[in-house]
């Protein structure tokens, strides 16, 4: 494997690779549009929008080889059907019916399809070898290093139906503007999310370390070296159709009080299932009996295995009033239930056995040799014994060695309340200032973590994970629960200045912070993690990683004041006017505060308190762990003597708070350039525009490395992009 490696492009042990490989892709879209006016009383519409998408990301470790940072080729088609109907019944009532479907095929495939298998290639046994699975080396986790191979979620697909009819009947009587409404959704998901399917080598335990050496991922290249991965996976190939329902009724009433006072009052009740399987083919955990369930018949709880939540009742209430003549103030209030959590495959409950089988074996060198078909925690098996098939079949599954999801059956849904009051006031005819405070909550949100989390290992003890976990029957028993929750306050202040005299200018300003617990499972950025520790909750109370507290935006649209129409030029030839009149100049200036970063580090197997979806391991703090700033620059970001790796495995949990560092803030202005030229048909034009991205190619740098067993820690070797020039012509008819 090494000597496909490509040649370093740097100097040193770390940050020595720089590769920005083409990502090329196709993505064609199409519309049309049928409006038919029956009669005074009666019209309808019909549209059917099409799009398609094809995507080759290539790796940053070039193939062979490759790398997981590689989604492989990326396939979407999204078909969607949208009707409605209009009937009018009288002048101060309407009634409204909306059809909504949309089909979408979306899947991804690993680039090294077709290539020579794992056992042609490397002699690696046991892997699958049906050319829709196998190709090309998979995936060789190097704890600290940049893992190579194929990424071990590939190939998936998820092909979501849904339908979506609504109705709506509106009636204004006298100062009330009323809606009556009802919404029905159906999903069916088909899908294929399980991994990997190709197998995961894992390098973390530092078992080469000497005795009294200090932690380094170096040790666990010596480890890869040797074959002593520290843990292997595996997973069986499997399809289920989930299916979910959805119902939502709800009215609302818009109230002129009077001339100056306007309240809008509403609400919505929610009812949706939770998601079943359309063959029953789905389990869960019984913490009581220390044992899975499947599902059957009985109902929506005997079939979904969790029960459903029936009191999602969500108000409205907003206000709009007019203290002054040219002084309005706003303010409202709403509950948003949140009844679709899809967390990749982390909160499904069809990820179980003997449904689907993912095999995890989490393994210490002390432990005896495995015999050549034996896979278990209890012996030690090298990369170069590679896999044993039958790991992966439904007659030895085990939850010992199989992560085994678990949603509590009485876990409710999760909602946001949202609220704000703001101050508008009209400085002039065309010049407006807002103020106001925006905030909203987040409760019982969806997050992860290990139920059968390992106690920390004693002074002096070094034990694996599976026998401190307080659950012996059980391995990983990850839980999808309501425990998350956020926070967010901002003041926000705007200034526009609407269009006249050929200018307009909007400038926006947010001064918030953002807290929550975890962040979301696929919006996972900078070393924070949609897993937190069970065990202290508490302590996963942090700054989001969403929060950058300053953000100031500046929008403006110049109409330059020369051409037909303009201040001046008004009367030029037409060809002069043709090319130097009617240019509209727009531009986006942006800038805001760094993005949150969440110190970490790679614990050894004796430090670990879970394996797969583990807790972020956070170091301890000395002392102020950013570099001084005379000193702080893309190669000495943090202060290396003041972050250090716990080394006492009872307390792997160091004392840094969550998200706690910040990168360079980001400055940004984009430029454009506009123009219509007239054809020689009239409402026939070409629209030409030029767009500059990064127009003063101001370098933003990226996050700093933020692993402190990561020899890069503290170094800086990414950056968001250059000046990007594009021009696109548009023809008008």
């Amino acid at each position: 494997m090494f000597s496909r490696l490509p040649a370093t492009t740097r100097p040193g042990t770390a940050n020595n690779y720089d590769n920005t490989p083409r990502v090329p892709f196709v993505d064609d879209k199409g519309d049309g549009r049928l409006d038919h006016y029956f009669n005074s009383k009666v019209n309808a519409s019909l549209r059917y929008s099409h799009r398609e998408f094809n995507q080759i990301d290539n790796p940053v470790i070039p193939l062979p080889l490759g790398a997981d940072n590689s989604q492989g080729n990326v396939h979407i088609v999204n078909k969607q059907w949208a009707g409605g109907l209009t009937y009018t019944i009288s002048p101060t009532s309407l009634l409204e019916f909306r059809l909504g479907i949309t089909r979408s095929i979306a899947g991804k495939w690993p680039l090294q399809l077709g290539m020579p298998n794992m056992e042609q290639d490397y002699g690696i046994k046991g892997l699958p070898t049906d050319p829709s699975i196998a190709g090309g080396l998979n995936t060789q986790s190097i704890s600290g290093y940049q893992a190579m191979g194929r990424r071990n979620s590939v190939p998936q697909f998820q092909n979501p139906l849904a339908i979506d009819p609504k109705v709506n009947y509106s009636k204004i009587r006298g100062r009330h503007s009323m809606k009556f409404g009802w919404e029905f959704q159906t999903i069916h998901t088909e899908i294929s999310d399980f991994s990997p399917q190709y197998g995961n080598d894992t390098y973390a335990g530092q078992f080469s370390r000497p005795s009294g050496r200090s932690s380094n991922n170096i040790y666990n290249i010596a480890d890869f070296l040797l074959g002593a991965r520290s843990s292997y996976a595996f997973t069986n190939f499997v399809v289920v159709n989930y299916r979910q329902r959805m119902n939502f009724f709800y009215f609302q009433d818009d109230f002129k009080v009077s001339p100056k006072l306007t309240l809008n009052v509403g609400a919505r009740y929610e009812y949706a299932t939770p998601q079943w399987e359309a063959d029953n083919l789905l389990s869960n955990f019984d913490p009581a009996g220390l044992k899975l369930i499947q599902a059957g018949g009985g109902g929506i709880y005997g079939r979904a295995l969790v029960k459903p939540d029936r009191n999602n009742w969500a108000p409205r209430f907003g206000l709009a009033y007019n203290i002054m003549k040219r002084t309005v103030i706003r303010g409202g209030y709403g509950v948003s239930y949140i009844h679709f959590n899809r967390m990749g495959g982390e909160n499904m409950l069809s990820y179980n056995g003997p449904t689907v089988v993912t095999t995890t074996i989490d393994q210490v060198p002390t432990n005896p040799t495995c015999a050549a078909d034996q896979a278990a925690p209890t012996c030690f098996r090298t990369t170069m014994m590679g896999y044993v098939p039958a790991m992966v079949t439904a007659d030895r599954f085990s939850t010992l060695t199989s992560r085994v999801n678990y949603t509590p059956a009485d876990n409710r849904t999760g909602y946001v309340q949202s609220w704000h009051f703001t101050i508008q006031h009209e400085i002039r005819r065309d010049l407006v200032f807002d103020v106001g405070y925006v905030g909203n909550r987040g409760v019982k949100l969806m997050i992860l973590g290990d139920y059968n989390q390992a106690r920390p290992n004693g002074l002096g003890e070094n034990l694996a994970v599976q026998p401190r976990r307080p659950i012996q029957t059980f391995g990983q028993v990850q839980i999808s629960w309501g425990g998350g929750f956020s926070d967010y306050n901002g003041l926000q202040m705007k200034i526009e200045k609407k269009f006249s005299g050929g200018l307009y200018v909007l400038n926006s300003f947010t001064w918030s912070k953002s807290i929550d617990n975890a962040a979301g499972h696929l919006e996972v950025f900078n070393g924070d993690n949609s897993r937190a520790n069970y065990r202290d909750l508490k302590n996963e109370k942090g700054v989001g990683s969403y929060n950058q507290p300053f953000n100031n935006t500046t929008t403006l649209v110049y109409d330059l004041p020369y051409g037909k129409g303009r201040k001046f030029g008004a009367s030029a030839h037409p060809v002069i006017n043709g090319i130097a009149g009617g240019w509209r100049l727009t531009m986006i200036n942006t800038m805001t505060s760094g993005q949150p970063v969440n110190l970490n580090y790679a614990p050894t197997t004796q430090l670990s308190v879970a394996t797969g979806g583990a807790p972020t391991y956070r170091p301890n703090l000395l002392g102020d762990f950013m570099a001084p700033e005379g000193q702080r620059n893309i190669d000495n970001y943090f202060d290396k003597n003041n972050v250090v790796s716990p080394t006492d495995p009872r307390y792997p949990f160091g004392n840094a708070g969550r998200n706690i560092a910040r990168g360079y803030a980001f400055y940004q202005a984009d430029l454009g350039l506009h123009k219509a030229f007239p054809l020689w048909k009239e409402g026939r034009q070409i629209e030409f525009r030029s767009e500059f991205f990064n127009l003063l190619n101001h370098t933003n740098f990226g996050i700093p490395n933020n692993t402190r067993t990561s020899s890069a820690f503290g170094t800086i070797r990414s950056t968001f992009p250059a000046r990007q020039i594009q021009f696109a012509l548009k023809y008008v008819f």
